[in-house]
């Protein structure tokens, strides 16, 4: 596969249509260095309500969202005037309720066209709309993550899109606020259906409320995954929303045509902000179509992606890396597939993780069977304080970039160790955590700056202009014993990237220790290539992983980028654990944490049973798990 991208890296990519990279660069006498883009930010919309008003005035009877009915049925589809018309009458009765600046509504369920209603609904009215995981639902036994989240926010009504799964969780926040009103799609369990919101006739209030919309106006309220403890509420503001519009704008070397819209198929949860803002907000700027996908990048759930590209040929797909893997899977079996996926499409874009090297020259080689050019892989680097603030927005031979600043954003790269630490100032960055003032403060530096915890480097020193390369989490770097850093973010993505396409996720550890362990989950492709009766023949696998991640250790360098043992783990990460989020992220803290016992087997032999010796490791079993240690390719 590499030798073919090798081989026709002289192939043009098609064109993006943006700006080539510009960049404003001051070194201080400390060592920090402020960043900032050297392009302008377009102009901002007035708000996100404001600018669904105008593309329904442009474009009525345009498709703004497609959904399946019944989740494999024929696509129903909203119209930019529908949707505004809906929303507006939900704003209606949200405000005939007395609902206003400084009330929210909890939203438990998934993605749904009634639940984009809603929040557009709220942010007309000046309501804080609050998607949250539906795990925090659906996969808990307490509700302690959802309880926190009323607690800090105060809910006025919560919504969910059936009652049935729903009812446990609800009655849990009426044990709290008994008067608690739920509003469902289908009205049962005593609670109000939401087309009783959404008939009630707008008047000319609510064109009055939107017009009090202001930059600071909360439109939501998103929570962190809560990796270093309960999730914490941060407000997103029009301004930081509207921010991003114009930041993006302003990279465009030509406006879109508006005669040719957007379209995008995007399973990613809403309670996030690169589906739920980014994606969202970014699909009624470009008067676009945004296709729900129900299916999910896990085996069987993502065979309804599959099928959704039968149908759409996306302009542009966003997903998580580990969406990648298995989409590469699928095209390179599938031919069907292959035409429908690249025949309108123009850019790839990933965030949240690191796309390994393979899966980059994998879904180009793709690219060029199928149109005779590569297509660009574009990223968009942020956090849920901040938005975007840093996108790469020229076509790249690299994986891991995260670009350059948004127009209007500054970066402080301030020296932490060996690596320069990320924070963050503008206008899409967060004024402050809801209810947590220590919090807030802690988050700030003494200039304002936000403080993301990521580190980062310059692809090329001498030249800036080429990008800043994603250098890992800095809590999540740690030290062997012998005093060398390990990189977790830059190693990871290797690691999989060596086993590929067996390994779907991969956590590093090593800790005060000799050598680096990881612990590996198994991909589908692992499934059906090692499968015996039915059944994953975990030493077939592991001897195969084994000489991979030989190979890699060859190749590596020093201790902190060689792999000495690996676990083969079975049971998936968890969502309710904290060990990944409803996107596909890995929490590498919390599965380190959460599987302390599999982690302390990792990094000694001791309650473990030999199972072989051979090349190239030696191999025991502990409770069923596959626990190798590597020979070849190692060092002392």
């Amino acid at each position: 596969m590499n030798d073919a991208v090798a081989a026709q890296t002289d192939i043009a990519f098609k064109p993006l249509g943006m700006l080539a990279p510009s960049v404003r660069l001051e070194r201080r006498a400390d060592g920090s260095i402020l960043l900032s883009s050297g392009h302008a930010p377009g102009t901002a919309p007035r708000s996100i309500p404001h600018l669904l008003h105008d593309r329904a005035r442009e474009f009525p009877g345009r498709a703004f969202l497609k959904e399946r009915d019944g989740g494999d049925g024929p696509w129903q589809t909203l119209t930019y005037d529908d949707a505004l018309r809906r929303s507006e009458n939900i704003a209606q009765a949200l405000i005939a309720r007395g609902l206003g600046e400084g009330d929210a509504v909890l939203i438990l369920s998934a993605n749904s066209t009634e639940q984009a209603l809603l929040i557009l609904g709220c942010m007309t009215a000046g309501v804080a709309a609050v998607p949250v995981s539906p795990s925090y639902s659906l996969a808990s036994q307490d509700f302690g993550r959802l309880r926190h989240c009323a607690d800090i926010t105060k809910p006025a009504l919560v919504f969910a899109q059936t009652f049935a799964p729903f009812a446990p969780a609800i009655a849990a926040l009426r044990e709290a606020a008994p008067g608690l009103e739920a509003v469902t799609v289908d009205g049962s369990g005593g609670t109000v259906p939401l087309a009783e919101l959404w008939n009630q006739a707008a008047r000319t209030e609510v064109a009055e409320r939107r017009d009090t919309l202001r930059g600071d106006t909360v439109a939501k309220i998103l929570f962190t995954s809560g990796s270093t403890g309960l999730p914490k509420a941060v407000p997103q503001t029009q301004g930081m929303m509207t921010g991003v519009i114009a930041a993006t704008g302003g990279l465009r070397a030509e406006p879109r045509d508006p005669a040719v819209p957007v379209e995008l198929l995007d399973w990613m949860p809403w309670s996030h902000i690169s589906a739920g803002n980014i994606n969202f907000n970014g699909i009624i700027s470009d008067a676009g179509t945004l296709y729900l996908d129900t299916g999910r990048p896990v085996p069987g759930l993502f065979d309804q992606t599959i099928r959704n590209l039968y149908d759409v040929s996306p302009i542009v797909f966003a997903s998580a890396p580990i969406a990648y893997g298995m989409l590469a899977e699928a095209l390179e079996r599938d031919a069907r597939l292959r035409a429908s996926f690249f025949r309108n499409l123009v850019q790839m874009a990933y965030g949240g993780a690191t796309l390994s090297n393979d899966l980059f020259d994998r879904l180009q080689v793709l690219a060029i069977a199928e149109t005779g050019q590569r297509i660009p892989i574009t990223t968009m680097y942020g956090s849920t304080e901040t938005q975007g603030i840093t996108v790469t927005h020229w076509a790249t031979e690299r994986v891991g970039m995260i670009g350059l600043p948004l127009p209007g954003v500054t970066l402080k790269l301030v020296p932490n160790g060996a690596k320069l630490e990320v924070r963050a100032k503008g206008p899409t960055v967060m004024p402050g955590y809801i209810g947590d003032a220590e919090r807030s403060a802690a988050a700030f530096d003494e200039e304002g700056f936000y403080c993301l915890g990521d580190a980062v480097r310059f692809l090329d020193d001498s030249d800036p202009a080429q990008g800043l390369v994603f250098d890992g989490r800095v809590a999540e770097d740690f030290k062997l014993d012998s005093g060398t850093w390990v990189s977790v973010g830059t190693l990871r993505p290797d690691v999989i990237a060596a086993c590929s396409p067996f390994v779907q996720d991969a956590v590093i550890a090593g800790q005060d220790r000799g050598f680096v362990a990881a612990l590996l989950w198994p991909s589908a492709a692992a499934r059906d290539a090692f499968a015996v009766d039915g059944t994953l023949d975990i030493a077939a696998l592991a001897q195969t992983v084994a000489a991979r991640l030989a190979a890699h250790n060859r190749g590596a360098g020093g201790s902190s980028r060689r792999v000495k043992r690996f676990l083969i783990v079975g049971e998936p990460l968890s969502v309710e654990g904290g060990e990944i989020t409803d996107k596909g992220y890995v929490n590498q803290r919390a599965v380190i944490e959460r599987r302390a016992e599999l982690v302390g087997q990792a990094l000694s032999r001791s309650g473990c049973r030999r199972h072989h010796r051979g090349r190239p490791g030696v191999s025991w079993t502990f409770r069923g798990y596959r626990l190798v240690t590597i020979n070849q390719g190692m060092t002392n």
